[in-house]
C-alpha cells in the first residue's frame, strides 16, 4: 500500500506542473495577442489620423483654392445670369408692344390696361336691355376674354411696373365683370322662362331647353303642366338631370342647371377671409431676385435668402392684392362701393337671389370664428375645384308672354328673376325630401380620384361639404349622382396635392434651345416641352392612356400653361403653404433658387434628374443627377452633385450606394457655382452650347422649375 501512495502523489505533482505550464503559455499567448492587437490598433489609429490629417489638408487646400477663384467664378456666372435680365427686358418690351398693337387695332374692345375703358365697357353693357340668350353668351365670351387678360396682366406685370392702387383697380374690374356677367345670365334666364312655351317638350308638355357654348351650358326646365309623369328629368343635350321633390310637382317652379366651365366663386372665399391666393406670384418674386443677382452679384447670398413663393393659377391675382370694392350696377364713373354692397353683389354669383339680404361683413366674421373648426368647410389651399361650377337653382316661373293681334305683352316684375324657396319656410314639423342631382362630368378635365362634392354657402362665402349625401361616382361613364338638402351652386373638388410629392422628374435637352421636363407622379407622367419663350403640354399618360388631347401640342406661355393644366385637374404646381399638406424635405431658398437658376443656364447641354439622396441631404443642400446630353439619342451617364447655393461638389456615391455620403468624387474639387463644377468634366462643345443658349429659352426653363419646385416636392 505504501509504494502506491507515493506513486499517486508524484503523478499529482506532475499534473499540477503541466497545468501550470499550460496556463502560463496561455497567458503569454494572450499577452502576445493583446500586444499585437494593440500594435495593430495603434497602426490603424495612426493611419486613420494620418488619413484625416491628409483629408483635412486636402479639404483646406480645396477650400483655399475655391476661395481664391470664387470672385472670378461668380463674376463669370454673373455675366451668364444677365440672360435673366435680358428676358425681363424683352418681356417688358413685349408688354409695351401689346398695348401699342391694341391701340392700333381699333376693334372696339377695351384695353385691359386702361381702367377707364374697362369701366366704360361695364357701364355700357349694364345699360343694354337686350336679354337674348345668344347675344348674352357671345358678349359673355368677350367678357371672359377680358377677365383673362386682366388676370394675366396682374400675373405677368412685375410689382415695379404696377402700383398697389393700380392692382386693386384691376381686381375691382375683374370682380365687376364677373358679377355683371352672372346678372346678365340671370336676365337671359328670365327671358327664356317668359317664353317657356317656345321650348315645350311634346312628350311631357313642360319646358325643357339646353343651350350651350364653349364657356357655359344652360339647362332649363319649367313645370308648365303642373303634372309630372316622371320624377326624374334629364336634359338629353347635356346629360344632366334632377328629381323634383313631390311637394313641388304642382307648383309654378322652374329648375336651372347653369354649368359655367370657369369658377368665379372660389376667389370670393379668399377675399372674404383675407387669405393670400393659393399659388401666388412666387415666380415673379424669385425672378426679381435673379435680376438683383445679376446687378449685384456680391450680395447674392443675402438677397437669395428670401423664401420662394409659388406660381399663380388662372383667375387669381398676386399675393397681397385683395379686392374690397366691386361694380355698381348703374355707375358710369369709377367703381365705388361699400364693402356691404360688394357682399350683396358677390352673393348674386351664387344663385339668382337678388332679393336676399346677406349679413354684414362683421357678422359673417363672427360666424366664421364659431365655425372655423368645422370639417365641412372646404380649405381652398388644400382642395381646388375641377370642371367649373354648377349653379343649381329653383326659380319662380315668371308671367308668360302673351301675344295678341301681333302685340307681345308680358308683365314685368320689379324684382326680376326670383328664387323659389326650398325647403319651404312652413315645413317645420318634417324634414323636406332632398333633391337628387345627376351631373355629367366634362370630358376636358381629369379626376385622378373620386371627386368631392361641395356646395356654395353665399352667406359665409365658402364651399361646404355638409348637406350633401348619397354620392355615387361612375368613373367609366364620368357621371356623378348625389342628393342636396337645398338648391345651391355645387362644384367637384380634388386634393390639390394628390400628385405630390413627385416620384421622379427629369429635365433634358431635345434640340437647340429645346428641352423636355417630365414629372412622374403617383397617377400619371406629365411631359412639358419648352422652346424659345413658350412651352406646351406634350403628354399626360395615366395607365398607358393619353389624356387632355385637347390642350396637348399647343404652345403657351408658362403662366397660361400652369393655369390650363390646373383647370384641367392636373396640378403639379405647389402653393405657398403646400409644405403643410405634403411630407417633404423643405429646402432652403438659397440652395433651391440657386440650383434652378444654374440648371436653367446649363439646360441647353445638360440633363438633370431626380435622386433619392435629395431626401437624405439636409434642408440647406440639394442633390440631383447630371449628365452631359448633346445627342438626344445617346445613353446618359449620370453623376451625382450636391449644391447648397454657395458651393457645388461632385459626389462619390451613386444611386445604388448603401448610404448617403458627402465624400467627393476622386480627383474632383469644390466650386462656388454648379456651372464651374460641371465645366471641370464637360466637353468644350457642351460649354459652348451653354454660352450660346437663348435667354428666352433659359427663362422659360427657369420659370417651370420654379413652378414645379422639383427639388423640394420630389
Amino acid at each position: 500500500m505504501g509504494p502506491k501512495k507515493t506513486k499517486k502523489s508524484g503523478g499529482t505533482k506532475k499534473g499540477r506542473k503541466a497545468e501550470k505550464l499550460r496556463l502560463q503559455q496561455e497567458e503569454e499567448e494572450r499577452k502576445r495577442q493583446e500586444e499585437e492587437e494593440a500594435q495593430l490598433q495603434a497602426q490603424e489609429e495612426a493611419a486613420r489620423l494620418e488619413k484625416e490629417r491628409m483629408l483635412r489638408e486636402r479639404m483646406a487646400q480645396l477650400e483655399a483654392k475655391d476661395q481664391e477663384r470664387r470672385e472670378s467664378e461668380l463674376a463669370e456666372l454673373s455675366s451668364l445670369e444677365h440672360k435673366f435680365l435680358s428676358a425681363e427686358q424683352w418681356k417688358a418690351e413685349s408688354r409695351a408692344n401689346a398695348k401699342w398693337e391694341h391701340y392700333l387695332c381699333c376693334d372696339g374692345s377695351p384695353d385691359p390696361a386702361v381702367v377707364q375703358e374697362v369701366n366704360t365697357f361695364i357701364s355700357l353693357w349694364c345699360d343694354d336691355p337686350n336679354k337674348d340668350i345668344q347675344l348674352v353668351m357671345e358678349k359673355g365670351e368677350e367678357v371672359l376674354n377680358l377677365i383673362e387678360k386682366l388676370q394675366f396682366l396682374l400675373l405677368d406685370t412685375p410689382p415695379s411696373e404696377m402700383s398697389e392702387k393700380a392692382a386693386l383697380q384691376y381686381q375691382e374690374c375683374i370682380l365687376g365683370l364677373q358679377i355683371l356677367l352672372h346678372q346678365k345670365y340671370n336676365g337671359a334666364t328670365e327671358e327664356l322662362l317668359q317664353n317657356a312655351d317656345m321650348y315645350k317638350d311634346s312628350a311631357s308638355g313642360n319646358m325643357q331647353a339646353v343651350i350651350k357654348d364653349r364657356n357655359v351650358t344652360f339647362c332649363l326646365w319649367a313645370n308648365l303642366t303642373k303634372h309630372m309623369r316622371t320624377k326624374t328629368q334629364m336634359f338629353c343635350g347635356a346629360q344632366h338631370g334632377f328629381e323634383l321633390p313631390r311637394s313641388l310637382a304642382g307648383d309654378s317652379v322652374a329648375v336651372r342647371i347653369l354649368h359655367t366651365h370657369y369658377d368665379h366663386l372660389s376667389p370670393l372665399w379668399l377675399w372674404c377671409h383675407s387669405l393670400p391666393e393659393p399659388q401666388s406670384s412666387e415666380n415673379k418674386d424669385l425672378t426679381q431676385l435673379a435680376n438683383d443677382k445679376v446687378e449685384e452679384s456680391e450680395e447674392e447670398e443675402k438677397k437669395a435668402r428670401e423664401e420662394p413663393s409659388m406660381a399663380a393659377e388662372e383667375g387669381e391675382c398676386s399675393e397681397g392684392r385683395k379686392s374690397v370694392l366691386s361694380f355698381e350696377e348703374n355707375s358710369t364713373a369709377e367703381i365705388k362701393e361699400s364693402e356691404e354692397e360688394t357682399e350683396k353683389k358677390s352673393e348674386a354669383l351664387g344663385m339668382p337671389s337678388e332679393v336676399q339680404d346677406p349679413p354684414m361683413l362683421e357678422e359673417r366674421k363672427e360666424e366664421e370664428m364659431v365655425t372655423a373648426d368645422e370639417i365641412c368647410i372646404v380649405d381652398l389651399q388644400q382642395f381646388f375645384p375641377v370642371g367649373g361650377v354648377y349653379h343649381i337653382d329653383a326659380l319662380q316661373l315668371p308671367p308668360q308672354v302673351i301675344k295678341v293681334k301681333g302685340w307681345t305683352m308680358v308683365k314685368v316684375l320689379d324684382d326680376g328673376l326670383e328664387a323659389y324657396p326650398y325647403p319651404p319656410g312652413e315645413a317645420e314639423d318634417a324634414t323636406p325630401p332632398p333633391i337628387q342631382i345627376t351631373l355629367k362630368l366634362p370630358d376636358h378635365v381629369v379626376y385622378f380620384v373620386d371627386p368631392v362634392v361641395a356646395r356654395w354657402d353665399p352667406v359665409g362665402q365658402q364651399w361646404r361639404t355638409d348637406g350633401i349625401r348619397n354620392v355615387v361616382y361612375e368613373r367609366q361613364k364620368k357621371r356623378i349622382t348625389f342628393q342636396l338638402g337645398t338648391f345651391s351652386a355645387v362644384t367637384l373638388l380634388q386634393d390639390a396635392h394628390l400628385n405630390m410629392p413627385y416620384q421622379a422628374w427629369e429635365l433634358r435637352p431635345t434640340g437647340v434651345d429645346e428641352a423636355l421636363l417630365a414629372v412622374t407622379t403617383g397617377f400619371a407622367t406629365i411631359q412639358i416641352q419648352m422652346k424659345d419663350n413658350q412651352c406646351m403640354l406634350s403628354s399626360v399618360v395615366m395607365e398607358e392612356e393619353d389624356l387632355l388631347s385637347h390642350i396637348t401640342g399647343k404652345w403657351l406661355s408658362p403662366v397660361v400653361l400652369r393655369a390650363v393644366l390646373k383647370k384641367a385637374g392636373v396640378n403639379i404646381f405647389p402653393g405657398e403653404v403646400s409644405h403643410s399638406y405634403v411630407s417633404v424635405n423643405k429646402k432652403a431658398a438659397l440652395a433651391e433658387l440657386g440650383a434652378y437658376q444654374q440648371m436653367a443656364l446649363l439646360a441647353p447641354a445638360f440633363a438633370f434628374a431626380w435622386s433619392k439622396w435629395n431626401l437624405e441631404a439636409s434642408p440647406e443642400q440639394v442633390v440631383f443627377k447630371v449628365s452631359e446630353h448633346l445627342n438626344p439619342d445617346s445613353a446618359q451617364a449620370w453623376s451625382l452633385y450636391l449644391f447648397n447655393g454657395q458651393r457645388a461638389q461632385k459626389l462619390k456615391i451613386t444611386e445604388s450606394s448603401e448610404a448617403f455620403s458627402e465624400e467627393l468624387e476622386d480627383e474632383s474639387e469644390f466650386h462656388s457655382t454648379l456651372y464651374h463644377m460641371l465645366k471641370d468634366f464637360a466637353s468644350k462643345e457642351a460649354m459652348e452650347k451653354v454660352e450660346r443658349g437663348s435667354f428666352l429659352f433659359i427663362d422659360v426653363v427657369y420659370q417651370l422649375l420654379l413652378a414645379t419646385r422639383v427639388l423640394t416636392y420630389s
